[in-house]
């Protein structure tokens, strides 16, 4: 079908309905019914890396500007289409988004979404594919071959490597790695529906949301279990990305959106094989047999939010917020309710709404917690009852949960293992810094303390144990390596010293 007729289709995909005509096209950008060509963005005269601007051509001949020439940046184009199309969103809650599919080959778009990609990084997937390659190969030319597959329609997804990630209680998290190609297509198309979806995202859900994040739902658990909702339900949902039926997360997402292309690629994406490679080195591949979204593609987390946005909403137009006196406070696959009194008829209530959303409670790991007097793990962080070490009283706040601090550790013994005897002590403390700044930068908050001392500990006698190894030298180090010795010698931080920094350079 050609791409004038794509624009005559205003209907739903599946034939039951039709959706309203726009009095203009959604985030309208260059002539009517024409779509960006691929654009070579034009390098500065500095390009090869000197420290600041050139001015030397503009002192020998004073040019005006031309006329009509677009000053604006890629990033700048996409995030007016995104603003277009959120404004769209939120301004019709009932309004179904059927010409969509020519933005995501967008010049722009893709450029956008490969400058995304390449920051997020990841491994190659099946092609063995990656981001140097394309350099190598030219992105610009890459970019716009795949911008004719996907004009053209010949665009079809590989499969997803799988990898297995460990988990703190001795299971794996299945990873799936889909090809740099895919990835970009899928970040495309996330630069589109993402606008639109997030005018629909309720409240309660903190998860891969620009102006929303696990701290604000740590303090609005905090705030509910303040105002005296103190039985709380610690929800736990059994491989909620693995599980998500394909037919109806399509239905939620065709609630919005109407463009069978677009529907056509979220379907292709769901149900691509999944390449996994034994022990013994052979690949096997399998299929998802209708349920579960690659957990690691670009896509996922907007379609796991999508779907649990069914269940958030539910529970407040059926009644049961206000019937229970009950709050929800999702974050991705986490949840948990806090009620006054009624946490058991919530857990009912939850597990049936669950079973009618195709999804299981894990009921090892659901349990029902009295706040004050009890504690519960929520987002890395232990939340409930807590005695001052000063006063010595009970208060509810929260600290860094000891299963975190454990992760970290396990973490850092990886990092000091024998296999980086290599590195200078300088150049390993470089690297444990970078990551303890990046685990004190969220676990800040609440109180540190007792776990702050632990990780030093830790810290300190795994790198002396590390510096041993690569000196031989016999005994624990702790003569020779003493802590003035990292501090002074090699300019160890403390995790105290690491906050202060990082809040002195937030200010």
């Amino acid at each position: 079908m050609s791409v004038e007729g794509d624009r005559r289709n205003t209907g739903d995909p599946d034939g039951e309905g039709a959706c309203p005509q726009p009095d203009t096209r959604e985030g309208k950008a260059g002539p009517f019914r024409k779509s960006e060509r691929f654009v070579v963005p034009v390098k500065p005269s500095n390009a090869g890396g000197g420290k600041g601007p050139q001015f030397q051509e503009g002192r020998l001949e004073h040019r005006e500007p031309e006329i009509g020439v677009n000053l604006e940046t890629p990033e700048d184009k996409v995030r007016k289409l995104q603003e277009a199309l959120q404004a769209k969103a939120k301004g019709s809650p009932s309004y179904r988004f059927y010409l969509l599919y020519d933005k995501v080959y967008r010049a722009d778009v893709l450029e956008r979404a490969y400058q995304r990609s390449r920051e997020n990084g990841g491994k190659p997937g099946v092609d063995g594919q990656t981001f140097d390659d394309i350099k190598d190969y030219g992105v610009e030319q890459w970019l716009g071959e795949l911008a004719e597959e996907l004009r053209k329609r010949t665009y079809r997804p590989q499969a997803v490597r799988r990898a297995w990630i460990p988990k703190p209680d001795g299971t794996q998290r299945p990873l799936g790695i889909p090809t740099v190609k895919d990835r970009v297509v899928q970040t495309a198309v996330l630069l589109i529906l993402e606008p639109i979806f997030e005018a629909d995202m309720q409240p309660e859900q903190y998860a891969y949301r620009s102006e929303r994040g696990a701290w604000d739902a740590l303090e609005r658990t905090l705030s509910l279990l303040k105002a005296g909702h103190g039985e709380v339900l610690d929800a736990d949902l059994s491989s909620y990305f693995d599980s998500i039926p394909h037919a109806e997360l399509m239905k939620s997402v065709s609630r919005r959106i109407s463009d069978r292309h677009v529907l056509h690629l979220l379907k292709m994406w769901l149900e691509a094989p999944v390449e996994e490679t034994e022990a013994r080195g052979r690949k096997q591949w399998s299929s998802r047999a209708g349920r579960g979204t690659p957990q690691g593609a670009p896509l996922s987390s907007l379609l796991a939010n999508i779907y649990m946005r069914r269940f958030v909403l539910g529970w407040k137009v059926l009644g049961h917020a206000g019937r229970l006196a009950a709050g929800i406070v999702n974050y991705a696959d986490d949840f948990v309710i806090c009620c006054r009194g009624t946490a058991e008829e919530a857990l009912h209530t939850t597990r049936s709404m669950m079973t009618q959303l195709g999804l299981t409670l894990n009921d090892r790991k659901t349990r029902i917690c009295r706040v004050p007097g009890e504690t519960f793990r929520f987002l890395g962080y232990t939340i409930g009852t807590l005695w001052s070490p000063v006063t010595g009283e009970s208060y509810t706040g929260l600290r860094p949960s000891p299963q975190a601090v454990q992760k970290l550790c396990r973490s850092l013994n990886e990092q000091m293992s024998r296999r980086r005897l290599f590195l200078s002590p300088e150049e390993m403390v470089k690297s444990l810094h970078l990551r303890l700044i990046g685990w004190v930068n969220y676990f800040q908050r609440g109180q540190v303390n007792k776990a702050y001392r632990a990780v030093d500990r830790h810290v300190r006698y795994r790198l002396r144990k590390w510096l041993c190894l690569k000196h031989q030298v016999p005994g624990s180090g702790t003569a020779r390596y003493s802590d003035q010795y990292l501090a002074e010698a090699l300019g160890l931080l403390t995790l105290d010293e690491i906050k202060r920094r990082l809040l002195i350079a937030k200010a």
